[in-house]
């Protein structure tokens, strides 16, 4: 269910799905769909903490030789999702667009999965020396944000290119130039 969930709030829109399709295309009695999920809000909330869950892990299993590399591989990561063919934006940034109160439970998972991600950047920053490793997230997940819109109003090519100069130059890298 989660599965079929999962596939259809990211191509197509939370809201714009419901548990019936879910369910049909699930093919489970809609009796097994209430008894794990007594409403949509909690799958909903299920289904960003399985792609939270997913990203951690892939995260995870990327590997880099120091934490600068690592940071690069990450947002190289990303760039090569947001330029393939089935993008449909940053399942976080989308789901927070359909549920706009921060204390609704969907909204306190994304915050969780942006806790998490902020403070990666904060501790590989931190292992790689960076003078200020607080402040440098919070650009990195600012970054973080604009690549993923960007990956889905602009060109794949120049997004990319942005991404790595704009990541250069926070990193204080030298030969970081304009475009």
């Amino acid at each position: 269910m989660l599965e079929t969930a999962s596939r259809l709030f990211y191509g197509e829109g939370v809201h714009a799905v419901g548990i019936d399709r879910i369910i049909a295309e699930a093919g489970v009695a809609k009796a097994t769909f209430y008894h794990h999920f007594p409403s949509k809000d909690e799958l909903v909330r299920a289904y960003v903490v399985e792609q939270s869950s997913r990203q951690r892990a892939a995260l995870a299993a990327l590997d880099a030789a120091s934490p600068r590399e690592r940071l690069a591989t990450i947002f190289a990561a990303m760039c090569d999702f947001g330029a393939g063919p089935d993008y449909r934006g940053c399942a976080f940034i989308n789901a927070a667009a359909e549920y706009p109160d921060p204390a609704h439970p969907v909204r306190r998972a994304i915050a969780e999965y942006r806790h998490w991600i902020r403070d990666l950047y904060r501790d590989l920053l931190a292992a790689d020396g960076h003078p200020d490793p607080e402040r440098t997230a919070d650009v990195l997940l600012l970054l973080r944000d604009g690549l993923w819109v960007g990956f889905d109003l602009d060109d794949a090519a120049t997004v990319r290119v942005a991404v790595q100069e704009t990541l250069a130059r926070v990193l204080g890298e030298t030969g970081a130039t304009a475009r």
